[in-house]
């Protein structure tokens, strides 16, 4: 169900956080990140990269979570930002929002906030298209183009 068979981008957990382990401030992070312990403050996926971050039962986070993928099974105190994918497992508890491209969420699961539904980010328009827009825009302007 939860992480099996699916592909979320990251080849594994490269940072993990025990769970005797109390961090307090904003951490910035790229890879796997799997947590156990608790965390005080935000944290955040460097931008264009296939992070995944992984909350244990035992994980708690108050805080912020800007990432592409997140599997939770602990807490979250804060709104939850997950451009590509959010799994909530059944033990998952978010006291906050949570902005979601894909959601799963097992029974038992828990959100006390809105589930808002964020569409794909557009992609860039192809130089096709801008060349294209290019010609019109010179043809309107009264420019003879050879095509």
């Amino acid at each position: 169900m939860f992480g099996v068979g699916k592909k979320t981008g990251c080849s594994g957990i490269d940072t993990v956080i025990g769970s005797q382990t109390h961090v307090e401030g904003d951490i910035r992070f790229s890879g796997g990140l799997h947590v156990d312990g608790t965390i005080k403050g935000n944290l955040v996926a460097e931008p264009g990269t296939e992070t995944v971050l992984t909350v244990s039962e035992k994980g708690h986070i108050e805080g912020d979570v800007r990432v592409p993928n997140l599997i939770l099974n602990g807490a979250v105190q804060g709104d939850v930002y997950a451009s590509e994918r959010v799994e909530l497992a059944s033990h998952a508890r978010v006291t906050g929002n949570v902005y979601y491209n894909l959601i799963e969420m097992a029974m038992g699961a828990e959100v006390n906030g809105n589930l808002v539904h964020r569409a794909e980010p557009q992609r860039a328009p192809s130089n096709t298209t801008q060349k294209v827009e290019s010609i019109e825009s010179a043809e309107a302007a009264g420019m003879s183009i050879a095509k």
